[in-house]
């Protein structure tokens, strides 16, 4: 379990927001209280609005109380003879916060990143104003709430409900701003949404490059495997050129789950083709940034029946044979008995 998904239990915090009601607008107060999905909180207010977000197992509830605010407010919009619709939004849309300016107590910076020119979407990435020193965060991709008709990633409950995610975990939480219905009916949002998933893969490919996002540079995990993140500047195999060699030979507009790079995965291995492979042998060192890749493969192959024969050694690094004539007859006697004992 990761500990982005390790609920800190309840928390409450106060946030004060303009709000539109019967007399204009006006600032109020809302409270804001974090509980785990087992332990939700009770509620009598007849004012709330209740947004959940799921996080795998855990769920945060996230009750914003209002004595201004009415349920029927949320969803005021009038249709037009043009079939678009006049939307009628008790909360404002708000800009990224860019800067901190003195007195804020924004937890977050914000940036609005363009997704779709043509389309006019754009992504809202939030990061933690104090992150942790010398930990890489996690990546939300948030999708908000209106039923595909209205509010956008720019409204000011989910621009404040994503900068306190990502202060609070702490994370970086990439807000989607997607098409609205009936302008654009369905599935332009889902359209839209993958179009966001599809831009965080590129910039995962492209993380050591010149057109990657910076923030994802400086701060994201990209959930590498133990012997990835210790072997990073592996001077045989460095974790910058494993990634760009993959880029270069994977089909185009795929990642590193693609079946031709992780069979993990499945895809069309998983038509019952695994279980037909002959005995296989295995070599890899303890040096090798993709020594972890190996075992993971090892693993899935005997769960799937294979016999397999894997040989690995600590001492060692990627390609180690060609250096080291040691290595390379150890390797050599090691094929030769697979050879001769497989019948």
């Amino acid at each position: 379990m990761e500990k982005l998904l390790k609920p800190p239990g309840h928390q409450h915090l106060q946030r004060r927001w303009l709000l539109h009601g019967s007399s204009g607008w006006s600032h109020k107060d809302f409270n804001i209280d974090y509980h785990p999905f087992t332990s939700l909180p009770s509620i009598n207010s007849s004012s709330c609005i209740l947004l959940f977000i799921s996080l795998r197992i855990y769920y945060l509830v996230l009750t914003m109380l209002a004595s201004s605010v009415k349920l029927t407010d949320l969803c005021d919009f009038v249709e037009n003879p043009d079939g678009s619709l006049t939307r009628n939004s008790p909360f404002p849309d708000v800009p990224p916060t860019e800067q901190i300016t003195p007195g804020s107590k924004e937890l977050s910076l914000s940036k609005d990143i363009p997704l779709n020119p043509n389309n006019k979407t754009f992504l809202r990435l939030f990061r933690p104003l104090n992150p942790p020193q010398n930990t890489k965060l996690p990546l939300i991709i948030y999708f908000h709430g209106g039923g595909f008709v209205l509010y956008s990633a720019a409204t000011l409950v989910f621009h404040q409900t994503c900068s306190d995610m990502a202060s609070h975990f702490p994370a970086l939480v990439l807000s989607v701003d997607y098409r609205l219905a009936p302008e654009h009916r369905l599935p332009a949002a889902y359209e839209d949404a993958m179009e966001s998933i599809k831009w965080v893969q590129k910039q995962v490919l492209d993380i050591n490059g010149p057109s990657c996002e910076p923030w994802f540079k400086e701060y994201l995990d990209f959930s590498r495997t133990e012997s990835e993140k210790t072997l990073i500047h592996d001077p045989v195999l460095p974790l910058a050129i494993s990634d760009r060699m993959w880029a270069l030979s994977l089909p185009e507009d795929t990642d590193r789950d693609h079946e031709y790079c992780n069979p993990i995965v499945g895809g069309s291995l998983e038509k019952n083709k695994i279980e037909r492979l002959p005995r296989c042998f295995f070599r890899g060192y303890g040096g090798d940034p993709l020594v972890d890749k190996q075992k993971e493969l090892v693993k899935m192959l005997e769960s799937r029946g294979v016999d397999v024969v894997a040989r690995f050694d600590e001492d060692g690094f990627h390609g180690v044979e060609i250096f080291d004539p040691a290595k390379a007859k150890a390797l050599y006697d090691y094929v030769k008995e697979f050879v001769y004992t497989t019948v």
